[in-house]
């Protein structure tokens, strides 16, 4: 029995979110629903633009809200990420310690720098968009992995994210590469239409030859297999892993086990918010994959719990709530 069911690999930003309308984006020239990369003179100029508006504060990135979600359900996880010795920092590690999360950092291997940090913008369609800089997480390298780690989990969990850094991106290969050795599960999600657009190559790379598990939105798998229909992608997703489960919003997901496709519905809500829905149905899959669920039962519950997520602000549910939904397909 493996110590950890997921271990993951991402960047670490503490989330600043925001309630805005969308002629914000018209004024300061933002892509709406989209990831942006910025550097910190233009994201200390937007969190001045939106000093007047409250917000909400939480350890983040897209992986590190997966492993979270994982952890709530009660799995034992583990998160290889790089903040800098700031307050920012510190925060971001006693937040993940918190959440029952280890992890590769401390007190006394943290570097001098700025931790990431990432704006995102909720508009009233729930949409979300965002724009991050990185800071020291763009420095994210192989001495962030502990392979002994990644040797003793279930799944390794691969963030899309990374592929935008060649040092993290060759060090998100490196984890897989350890993990296949070790005969561990490999998981990667495509994470944000521009990580598609820009870096499919970088994707691709990182996936590998025998990557386990892939996740997906549509806009994603369209872009990233040049198609339109579902079934189109569904087959395009089939040659980055062996099995996959790409989300349709409120049409539920659409999932691959191997050998049979699975439909899972997702129950009629009224979203306000879609931030952190994608790595919520991830972090809910992943821990149903490595406890005893199959693949009906994991989609099922991932599906619930992104559901739920998107009717409150913020990316994370309370673990009263995910320990909830979880009765419901067990």
């Amino acid at each position: 029995m493996k110590k950890y069911n997921v271990y993951g690999v991402g960047n670490a930003l503490v989330d600043f979110e925001f309630e805005v309308d969308s002629a914000l984006f018209e004024e300061q020239g933002i892509d709406k629903g989209l990831m942006t990369l910025i550097d910190e003179q233009r994201h200390n100029a937007l969190l001045e633009r939106l000093a007047d508006i409250s917000s909400h504060k939480a350890s983040g990135g897209s992986a590190a809200n997966t492993i979270i979600a994982a952890a709530q359900l009660g799995a034992e996880t583990f998160y290889s990420c790089k903040v800098a010795n700031d307050e920012t920092g510190t925060f971001y590690m006693n937040d993940l310690a918190a959440a029952k999360v280890d992890s590769n950092l401390g007190m006394d291997n943290r570097e001098t720098g700025t931790t990431g940090k990432c704006l995102v913008m909720v508009t009233p369609d729930a949409d979300r968009t965002m724009n991050t800089f990185l800071g020291i997480t763009s420095q994210f390298s192989e001495k962030e992995l502990v392979p002994e780690a990644i040797q003793n989990s279930d799944f390794l969990y691969i963030e899309g994210y990374l592929v935008a850094e060649e040092g993290a991106r060759n060090a998100a290969a490196k984890a897989r590469e350890i993990a296949e050795a070790a005969g561990v599960k490999s998981a990667l999600t495509l994470s944000d239409p521009n990580m598609v657009q820009f870096f499919k190559d970088g994707l691709l790379h990182m996936a590998g030859q025998n990557l386990n598990m892939a996740f997906s939105n549509l806009a994603e798998a369209q872009l990233m297999f040049d198609c339109q229909s579902v079934e189109d992608c569904a087959a395009g997703m089939k040659t980055l892993a062996s099995q996959f489960a790409i989300t349709l919003g409120p049409d539920g997901a659409l999932l691959y086990d191997g050998n049979d496709t699975i439909t899972v519905s997702a129950p009629k809500v009224e979203a306000i918010d879609s931030n952190g829905a994608g790595d919520m149905f991830a972090g809910c899959f992943l821990y149903g994959l490595s406890n005893g669920l199959d693949f009906r039962q994991s989609g099922e519950l991932a599906s619930l719990a992104a559901s739920k997520l998107v009717t409150q602000y913020g990316p994370r549910l309370d673990t009263a709530t995910l320990q909830t939904l979880l009765t419901q397909v067990q």
